[in-house]
């Protein structure tokens, strides 16, 4: 059972993690971690990290200057924030080839304004602009990169018909469970479906629990997702942390909490598969 954790560039947290000795850990990252001073603390910390721990995610900056980084950004609506956006992902993915570790991109995030899907006002162009730079970094960083998905009608799970056009393009992806979960409203046959259809497309999951309803990210056992369903349908070949809204950053205590929850329906299968 890989145990994976998350946290910034800070050094407490990312010391708050080590000492649970994590399989897998993921950088949330920041606009400030591009700049001069903050690439050059996030090297020496993925250098900490990776002396430690043996599979490590970098995760895209969500935001600039406020804004969500959109994969689909239309160039001419949102030149700046387009230019952030392309910059910092080569930057990252060229880093994640070096260190031999794995970029993690949004999809997308959320619509905000209707009608406005990232500066196009047609869903569809939004989805083909997002595939089509998918594919091109996915070609840039071949086993480097996975992309993640979102609510946001642009990059989200849960539609057999547009899972089936990622799995054309062979698209190496990141799983987030609440996610799903919350588009398909609370449908745990759903979310399953979902699961098993791009299990083979799937390098990395984001293990968090949800009501249903809002991005509450609970620890697992707190809201309503089948983990005992879930469990058997995770390509085992993926890494995977707990993204659990934490209440004090510097205490990942909700993260072990979910693992020790993991664990106890792991072994409750194994026992009903294999009685006394």
């Amino acid at each position: 059972m890989l145990l994976g954790l998350k946290a910034s560039t800070d050094e407490r947290q990312i010391r708050d993690r080590l000492q649970y000795h994590p399989d897998v850990f993921e950088f949330h990252l920041t606009e400030n971690d591009f700049t001069e001073a903050g690439w050059s603390h996030f090297v020496q910390m993925a250098a900490l990290v990776q002396s430690q721990v043996p599979t490590v995610v970098f995760h895209h900056p969500m935001r600039f200057r406020g804004q969500r980084n959109e994969l689909a950004m239309n160039p001419t609506k949102y030149p700046t924030r387009y230019d952030f956006l392309m910059t910092s992902s080569v930057k990252l993915m060229n880093f994640a080839k070096k260190a031999n570790a794995t970029a993690l991109i949004h999809g997308g995030y959320r619509v905000d304004t209707p009608g406005d899907y990232a500066g196009w006002t047609d869903v569809g162009k939004a989805q083909d602009i997002a595939l089509a730079r998918m594919i091109a970094f996915a070609q840039e960083a071949p086993g480097h990169v996975v992309f993640e998905n979102s609510m946001s009608p642009i990059f989200r799970y849960g539609d057999p018909t547009f899972e089936d056009r990622l799995l054309r393009w062979h698209l190496p992806l990141a799983y987030d469970t609440s996610h799903t979960f919350i588009v398909l409203h609370g449908d745990n046959d759903r979310l399953m479906a979902s699961l098993a259809h791009l299990k083979p497309l799937i390098r990395h999951y984001h293990l968090v629990d949800s009501m249903g309803q809002t991005h509450d990210s609970l620890p697992l056992g707190r809201g309503r997702i089948d983990w005992a369903r879930v469990l058997p349908l995770l390509n085992q070949d993926a890494s995977r942390i707990y993204e659990i809204g934490l209440k004090d950053q510097f205490d990942c205590r909700e993260m072990i909490e979910s693992h020790h929850y993991l664990e106890s329906v792991a072994k409750r299968l194994a026992a009903t598969k294999h009685p006394a």
